[in-house]
């Protein structure tokens, strides 16, 4: 598979560059937004997933693992029900990624873009959410992402240790708070569904 990211450089400002969609600045999603269809990169015959339903916490991410397209350092990744996600063309061109994950990410295997990761373990505390690239759809209004996470992470794939001042630096410009995990109501809502399932809080 190809398409992993890397190669990421500077911005025509000469700031760290984040990722192409939001170099240039993040436009506000919209409220009444009801869905659309996600592409992956091929140029002859496309995997297409709809996706019914607009998505929620929206973030750039770090992790080594997540799909970023060339040049990027973040991943943009979003979260919305599973039960809003299908795959509406060729869906034969897609492969899981590493099954040993928590996340199943679900990759065309021409190109490499993942195009949706889906979590099968019912004890999992994001079970029944998908992760999806919203920027793989031609359609306005998705969520903008509104924090970084896993910033530190971005070492791990080759980004020079002394360059990480700016880049957070640069995150915090955009208005995207940086985490070296996940933001606190996701941290929290980890912890509350493990706190039910060991009995310290009522199910």
């Amino acid at each position: 598979m190809r398409d992993r990211g890397g190669n990421a450089g500077q911005t025509t400002d000469g700031k760290p560059s984040i990722h192409p969609a939001i170099d240039n600045g993040i436009t506000p999603g919209n409220g009444d937004f009801s869905g659309g269809t996600l592409s992956c990169k091929c140029t002859s015959k496309p995997v297409k997933v709809r996706v019914g339903a607009q998505t929620a916490h929206n973030h750039a991410c770090g992790c080594s693992k997540c799909w970023k397209p060339q040049g990027a350092r973040f991943s943009l990744v979003a979260v919305v029900s599973r039960e809003a996600v299908s795959v509406a063309e060729n869906e034969d061109k897609l492969a899981v990624v590493d099954s040993s994950a928590p996340i199943q990410r679900h990759a065309c295997t021409e190109c490499g873009t993942h195009m949706f990761g889906r979590i099968e373990d019912e004890s999992h505390p994001f079970h029944g959410l998908d992760f999806v690239h919203t920027e793989l759809s031609s359609e306005r209004g998705w969520s903008e992402p509104k924090f970084a996470a896993f910033v530190s992470s971005i070492i791990e794939t080759g980004e020079k240790p002394d360059n990480m001042d700016k880049i957070r630096g640069r995150l915090r410009e955009l208005g995207l708070t940086p985490y070296d995990v996940l933001a606190p109501e996701l941290m929290d809502a980890i912890s509350t569904h493990k706190a039910k399932q060991s009995g310290a809080l009522p199910a």
